[in-house]
């Protein structure tokens, strides 16, 4: 748990660092060129260093050991702060709809510091997609909900950027109205990802059972284990970004409760570690014919 933490925690500090600079950049060009529209933007970045300490303070709490009242531990709070990211990336995507949608209604054909608007906007991209990519596949490695939701807060940001990218070319051909699609887009697209977060971080709250792939690799390697006769009961559940396995195999109805007892044990510590996912594994033995 504690490389699950400190891989958070440099993904987390370096992303952080990323945005302050980025947002810095941005709010200092947009005050020499008097761009309120600029200054917005470098502000709309500085807020995203909150998701990022939700993650901190989620992963922190979640990384805790168990206690007496916590026996089964704290990995479910690492599932309230994707929830938590999952929200913000919906209010994101509404934010971004409700201005493409706005200006669908609004004729305003005109537009300041193009050049600059461009600059930025692909700086902001490369540098928020950047950071995506780079904590997406620590998230991956590490199986970190919270980090993914994280993730994807950064992307959110370089699609907003897109939007605005594509509304400055839009205007120079005429095509006016590209910004507000581009707009509308992202924002559909967002929305998606915030529900796919938000119903993975609730499936892994409500004990979810395993995906049946998963399942069946466990399943396979049980059978292969020496002395199990069969499998008469087999159940899986999420736990934050853990798994909990409760099996019952059969063994020999003459079998000794020391040889019985000693096939449990090798299955058992099989399946922890082939798969370090797995944080606890209950094995019932039952007597065969």
């Amino acid at each position: 748990m504690k490389n699950y933490e400190k891989t958070v925690l440099k993904v987390s500090i370096i992303t952080l660092i990323g945005n302050i600079v980025l947002s810095v950049f941005k709010i200092l060009i947009g005050v020499l060129c008097g761009s309120n529209a600029i200054v917005s933007d470098g502000i709309h970045s500085a807020s995203d260093v909150l998701s990022t300490v939700v993650v901190m303070i989620g992963v922190r709490l979640s990384s805790k050991e168990s206690d007496k009242e916590h026996p089964y531990g704290h990995e479910r709070f690492e599932c309230v702060a994707a929830i938590i990211l999952s929200v913000m990336l919906f209010l994101t995507a509404s934010i971004i709809g409700y201005s493409a949608i706005k200006n669908l209604f609004t004729t305003n054909n005109e537009i300041h510091f193009g050049m600059f608007a461009i600059i930025i906007a692909i700086i902001s991209i490369v540098t928020k997609e950047a950071m995506y990519w780079y904590t997406k596949i620590n998230a991956d490695r590490i199986n970190s909900n919270a980090l993914l939701a994280d993730a994807w807060h950064h992307r959110s940001d370089a699609f907003s950027s897109i939007g605005s990218l594509i509304g400055v070319i839009g205007f120079y051909y005429g095509y006016y109205i590209l910004d507000c699609i581009a707009g509308i887009i992202i924002c559909f697209c967002i929305c998606k990802v915030a529900f796919d977060i938000f119903n993975d971080a609730i499936n892994k709250m409500i004990d979810h059972a395993c995906s049946e792939e998963f399942e069946n690799e466990l399943i396979t390697l049980i059978k292969k284990q020496e002395g199990i006769l069969g499998i008469d009961d087999f159940k899986t559940r999420m736990f934050g970004n853990k798994i909990y396995v409760d099996i019952e195999i059969k063994v020999a109805g003459d079998d000794s409760l020391q040889h019985a007892h000693l096939i449990a044990h090798k299955t058992h510590d099989a399946i922890e570690n082939i798969y370090p996912i797995v944080k606890h594994c209950n094995i019932h033995v039952n007597p065969g014919k």
